[in-house]
């Protein structure tokens, strides 16, 4: 079986990711791999597969599935409409059965927005902790859940399968391409992308400034716009890869001559790089959250967990078992970027 890399390609609303997923196949085709190019608005490219999920089909197989497992016959599927926000499930869903077949050597996903792509991919972790919180593995749990009736055995099942999407989400072979168009918000955008990426242990391949104008236009409207462009080129990480605008809506003869360019290449070996915690001496625990805002960080503390609050994002970390029995008796966030949470000595 083929072990596929997976690269996620997202960004603002409008930034271009549609047709940087799109360059992105054809880059990888061209390099004799076999592509696939999953997303909601994936048109038909040259030795390129394609597939769109479909939302509708997917919630009425879920809805259908759970009332087989109960027993129940409350809907027909006739009735069943998909709910909002089904999208991206789907698309996840559509994934890891791309991955598990193993006939593809790249898959490229066009995810929504950059916001919505992050708490997206940080889903199967969530639920899947949820399963097993509501479900716990104890025999008392499982004869009462017989008892009511619930699908217990599915439901482990379920929480299996959401622990194998999240293992490929952040393997090493998975990696999220950040596309931005060089406008005065698109430093922000990136330092919460970073953070948020960081906070659920997904690695950033690079960041793409996208529609980007040449310097030097003999009309003064567009050398303003242009000089603007390099202010904010000027603010981004300096490994940045630049894009050229392609006018209106770019077709398959500019996309194939941009995916010939080398600009939408994978990354070079030894990246992407995923952000892991470190354990140093005191104990301090480092947490690396490149990007993040002191104003915007929250940490609490419930059990052996720490839910950490970065921006619009959240994410309940494990504690290491070498720190489950301390106290937390402070935290910083420093000028490297790492979140250092500090723990009491072992009393003993």
């Amino acid at each position: 079986m083929t072990s596929a890399r997976v690269l996620l390609v997202t960004g603002p609303g409008g930034a271009g990711t549609t047709t940087v997923a799109a360059g992105t196949a054809l880059a990888e085709a061209r390099a004799g791999r076999s592509v696939l190019l999953l997303g909601e608005r994936v048109g038909t490219l040259s030795g390129v597969a394609a597939v769109r999920p479909d939302t509708g089909q997917w919630f009425r197989d879920g809805v259908l599935g759970i009332q087989r497992q109960t027993g129940t016959d409350l809907l027909h599927e006739d009735e069943l409409t998909a709910l909002p926000g089904s999208e991206g499930l789907a698309l996840l869903t559509a994934l890891a059965q791309a991955h598990r077949s193993g006939r593809w050597q790249t898959l490229v996903v066009d995810l929504p927005p950059v916001t919505e792509a992050i708490r997206l991919l940080a889903l199967p972790e969530l639920l899947a902790r949820y399963v097993r919180r509501l479900l716990p593995g104890g025999r008392p749990a499982s004869l009462l859940a017989q008892l009511a009736g619930l699908p217990y055995e599915a439901a482990g099942r379920w929480a299996g399968e959401l622990d194998e999407l999240h293992a490929l989400l952040t393997s090493p072979a998975t990696a999220v391409r950040l596309v931005v168009e060089p406008t005065a918000q698109a430093p922000a955008t990136v330092r919460m992308a970073r953070a948020g990426l960081a906070l659920h242990g997904l690695a950033l391949e690079t960041v793409i400034a996208n529609r980007v104008l040449p310097s030097g236009s003999p009309d003064p409207w567009l050398r303003e716009v242009a000089a603007a462009q390099q202010s904010a080129l000027d603010a981004l990480p300096a490994e940045t890869r630049d894009l050229p605008h392609l006018g209106g809506t770019p077709g398959e003869a500019e996309l194939t001559e941009l995916a010939a360019s080398g600009a939408l290449d994978w990354a070079p070996a030894g990246e992407p790089r995923r952000l892991t915690p470190v354990l140093d001496d005191g104990p301090v625990w480092r947490l690396p959250l490149p990007g993040a805002n002191r104003s915007e960080l929250d940490l609490v503390r419930r059990g052996d967990e720490l839910f950490l609050t970065v921006g619009p994002f959240r994410r309940a970390v494990p504690l290491p078992a070498e720190l489950r029995h301390r106290e937390v008796t402070g935290a910083a966030l420093e000028e490297s970027g790492a979140l250092a949470v500090r723990f009491a000595p072992d009393p003993g």
